[in-house]
């Protein structure tokens, strides 16, 4: 008898630990599950900007020149501006306007892959450039000024900057997320008329009824930058393709609202909308001098001469298949004659 019950109290406490133990996997498993329902999303890049807060090998001199390189990309205009207090040289705008977060951003046209990719052979200009090159194409079209001095403080200071931002960067790589995360071309032509309707709607409220911006009250530079008219970017600039337009608008507008995670406009309106903005008066920049092999312009290039039979209006909205498919085509003509 006494066995038995023995036997019976065994039994009750196996199955009692059993249980026990399925409970306790139960509520892990149904933890685990809550867990990842509410983990947050991992950052957009692989490629995260050193912080001079975290840096204490950065000092002396070198850390100046950052410290102002840093300055001089986020408020360029109170330096180099139409009222610098360095020089006269550039519209108002500033550096940040295009390269977010002093090019440090995501997706937002960032410096990741500056010194690790430069010297390099670009097409536009046809020869090897080097970053101070870079540079001053930017001062030249996107902020429609005039070069910055090579051998100045102010370059010698960006330079140092961009140097140290890529100090973690292979020579040679592009990380994740550096420039700009292109869109797919769409079956038809960027629409400026819709456009318009896009901008009225989600970008007016900033940047103007008829995209002046706003300026700072210091009247040196502005809250929200114009995106056309005598103080915008030229026609010669990165971002009057319509390309890069629209990329950096999906990944970034409206404004502190949109990330490449979460954009706010889709991929349609982006290219809509950099349409309408790209169709607008601004300043023109000579660029008889650009693509000294004029069968290597971009596909949206907005300006003739082409080797391929598009128009000009169709090189700057698309629709963009029909050349990418033709230059396809002719390089594969190539290869098979070879």
């Amino acid at each position: 008898m006494k066995e038995a019950l023995r036997s019976n109290m065994f039994l009750v406490i196996l199955f009692l630990i059993i249980g026990i133990v399925i409970a306790v996997e139960l509520i892990n498993n149904k933890s685990s599950e809550k867990q990842i329902v509410v983990k947050p999303e991992t950052p957009d890049s692989t490629w995260v900007a050193p912080s001079l807060f975290s840096d204490q090998l950065t000092q002396g001199k070198q850390r100046e020149m950052v410290i102002y390189g840093q300055e001089l990309i986020t408020n360029t205009a109170k330096y180099l501006g139409p009222h610098g207090s360095v020089s006269q040289i550039t519209n108002g705008m500033n550096c940040q306007n295009c390269h977010l977060d002093a090019g440090t951003r995501p997706w937002g046209n960032n410096y990741s892959a500056v010194y690790s990719t430069y010297p390099k052979f670009r097409a536009r200009s046809g020869t090897i450039e080097n970053i101070y090159k870079r540079v001053n194409d930017c001062f030249e079209r996107s902020l429609n000024g005039k070069p910055l001095d090579t051998a100045s403080y102010e370059m010698q200071s960006i330079y140092t900057y961009l140097k140290w931002l890529g100090q973690d960067v292979s020579k040679g790589k592009k990380p994740h997320s550096a420039g700009l995360a292109t869109l797919a071309f769409m079956d038809r032509a960027a629409d400026p008329q819709k456009g318009k309707i896009i901008y009225t709607n989600s970008c007016q409220s900033c940047h103007g009824q008829n995209g002046e911006g706003v300026p700072n009250p210091d009247g040196i530079t502005f809250i929200y930058p114009p995106l056309w008219g005598d103080q915008s970017y030229n026609d010669g600039a990165g971002l009057y393709r319509i390309t890069k337009f629209s990329s950096f608008v999906k990944s970034n507008m409206p404004f502190n609202q949109a990330t490449h995670r979460s954009p706010k406009l889709t991929d349609e309106e982006a290219w809509d909308v950099a349409a309408f903005v790209n169709s607008q008066l601004r300043p023109h920049k000579d660029q008889s001098k650009d693509w000294v092999d004029i069968s290597q312009k971009s596909v949206d290039e907005p300006f003739g001469p082409y080797v391929d039979g598009f128009s000009e209006a169709q090189h700057k909205y698309g629709p963009f298949k029909p050349i990418q498919g033709a230059r396809k085509a002719k390089a594969a003509n190539k290869n098979i004659a070879k």
